[in-house]
């Protein structure tokens, strides 16, 4: 076939990012990245649902998430999002501390990388980074809880259509941080570990 010119035409080769996968995602302590990703859930029906999250690196906490009927990750949603993660953190949009670098890490999904989104992010103290192109990997954690959320708890839910997957969200995504245990927190929740973090904290500033 070869011979006889009958083969496609090889694939043109996608260039390659000079930025480098540093293989660590997780950070050592909370509020210094955050990751974000997108998962679709489909229903018996035929809609599909999706959904955005912003996860911290070091707890795990998903801090906020949306989610609606359609296909698409818009960038709307992604902006309320970062909106309401910052107050749960911080207390107030503004509340980001000065001089406290926080990276939001994302992949290159439309959503993400558009002006509109990343001015927000930088206007409420984030740093927008975005993963090498080609590379996956660089938004792993983002990318194990897709995973992990479909697995452990889509696949335990009733998806007869989009709006009983939608009314099943709010109950999952609050078990996740509540009670999910996680390998790297020593077998305990999100949650769970920032209390014990807080606590931690709140002794040594009362001993000194």
């Amino acid at each position: 076939m070869a011979g006889a010119g009958l083969l496609l035409p090889k694939a043109p080769r996608r260039r390659q990012s000079t930025r480098t996968h540093e293989g660590r995602v997780a950070v050592a302590r909370s509020d210094l990245r955050w990751c974000s990703d997108g998962l679709e859930i489909k229903c018996d029906s035929g809609q599909t649902v999706t959904a955005t999250f912003a996860k911290d690196c070091c707890d795990r906490e998903v801090m906020a998430w949306r989610a609606w009927e359609g296909k698409g990750l818009p960038g709307e949603p992604v902006r309320e999002m970062l909106i309401e993660a910052v107050e749960r953190r911080f207390g107030a949009v503004e509340a980001v501390p000065v001089g406290h670098e926080l990276e939001f890490l994302s992949d290159n999904g439309g959503a993400y990388i558009a002006a509109e989104t990343r001015a927000l992010a930088r206007s409420l103290g984030l740093k927008p980074i975005n993963t090498p192109v080609c590379s996956p990997q660089s938004n792993g954690m983002a990318e194990s809880f897709v995973n992990t959320f479909k697995r452990d708890y889509v696949a335990r839910m009733d998806l007869r259509d989009a709006r009983t997957v939608l009314a099943q969200l709010p109950a999952a995504f609050e078990h996740f941080n509540e009670r999910h245990p996680h390998s790297s927190l020593k077998m305990r929740s999100p949650r769970e570990f920032r209390r014990q973090q807080a606590a931690v904290t709140d002794q040594a500033l009362y001993c000194e």
